[in-house]
């Protein structure tokens, strides 16, 4: 098996990096203290062609891979995490599913605009009642001539209080449970769109959270997406991919832990000698090297597997799984090794430790994709 980049993603890389660099470095601080979002920032990541990387050239993108799309997230995530998970949310949860899902129509009318950055989405799946359990959701759409009406509320959904529009789960037959369900395109200008408060996160902050209402929102029959009552397989095919795209925020969040730490163990002096002298801090930063690199096999291994085949899970469950527990207890390691400074808002890793602990409860809490992992390889038993 070959682990080495191609020049594809190595510009991807190059590009990225120079551009959280020069972007958002000087933003990072105001994003986290003042739950700050840089619309103006996300649209020049737009005009890079990184927003609709996934996307056809046809169609106004890149035409690139998922470990493309992984590597821009990892590396805008070593300097903001935020920016990278909204990032994430439209262009993976949002974009890349309304392409591979969405008519012609959707495609000519929506994608564009998404993948230039004109537009913001986000994906509407999560309610008050159904978090984990995403599919016993309570929206309904009920068809009404040649439009649609959908009624219900959304919950925790990411760029809600900045989108232009959402790609919204309903039941449309409510009676078929899971078999039931539809997806749709809903502008955030349709009558009977509302978007509730936005959140105060612990981390995450400058990636703008919230809740969505539809009071009996009317939309017409165009912004289906796929065929009425499958919206249950849109979904399906949608998670394993964003498991896997979004494990690349965790290895970025490793990775700066450890520059960060290892720089700091190098010039901190404690007993007249330099903290990377103790074999206890020198310890931690072999485990952390260890983690990053554990993390980022299993990332690429199941992205080239999503290549090929959607419907594999667990492997994009064991990629996220490892991913985020290892960045919160990077990030708790690198707090450690700078001690008292660690601690100060004044220096970045307890940012990144807030923002770590969301990646074991977003796309899937740590404990579904055990279950998910564990339900694969034991088949019926484990059921």
């Amino acid at each position: 098996m070959n682990f080495e980049l191609g020049e594809e993603h190595l510009m991807v890389r190059s590009i990225v990096s120079k551009f959280a660099a020069e972007e958002l470095v000087p933003v990072a601080d105001r994003m986290d203290r003042e739950d700050y979002f840089p619309s103006d920032i996300f649209r020049k990541l737009g005009d890079m062609g990184m927003l609709g990387i996934t996307i056809p050239t046809e169609s106004g993108g890149s035409g690139l891979d998922y470990i493309s799309q992984m590597i821009c997230l990892e590396e805008i995530a070593r300097v903001s995490p935020a920016f990278a998970l909204s990032v994430g949310a439209h262009s993976n949860l949002c974009l890349d599913n309304l392409y591979r899902n969405g008519s012609r129509w959707i495609r000519e009318e929506y994608v564009p605009k998404l993948a230039a950055g004109k537009w913001i989405g986000c994906l509407a799946l999560t309610e008050p009642e159904s978090g984990s359990d995403a599919l016993a959701m309570k929206t309904s759409a009920s068809k009404n001539g040649d439009s649609y009406i959908i009624s219900g509320s959304k919950t925790f959904i990411t760029n809600a209080p900045e989108a232009d529009m959402a790609l919204v789960y309903a039941k449309t037959d409510p009676a078929a449970g899971r078999k039931g369900i539809s997806a749709f395109v809903v502008e955030a200008s349709s009558k009977g769109y509302r978007r509730g408060k936005k959140f105060d996160k612990m981390g995450m902050r400058g990636s703008p959270t919230g809740e969505l209402f539809f009071d009996a929102c009317e939309v017409p029959s165009s912004a289906l997406v796929g065929t009425e009552n499958h919206g249950a397989s849109i979904v399906m095919s949608g998670l394993s991919v964003e498991r896997a795209v979004l494990a690349g925020i965790s290895l970025g969040i490793q990775e700066q832990c450890m520059d960060l730490a290892s720089s700091y163990a190098r010039e901190r002096k404690q007993f007249g000698v330099t903290l990377s002298k103790f074999e206890l801090i020198q310890e931690k930063i072999a485990s952390m090297y260890v983690g990053i690199e554990a993390s980022r096999l299993l990332i690429y291994r199941a992205l080239q597997i999503m290549q090929r085949d959607r419907s594999r899970n667990r492997e994009a469950a064991a990629a996220i799984l490892f991913a985020a527990e290892t960045s919160t207890r990077t990030a708790l390691d690198a707090i450690q090794v700078m001690g008292g400074y660690g601690y100060m808002r004044e220096f970045a890793v307890e940012k990144l430790m807030r923002d770590a602990k969301l990646l074991e409860i977003g796309a899937g809490t740590s404990e579904i994709r055990k279950l998910i992992i564990a339900r694969e390889l034991l088949g019926d038993g484990a059921k």
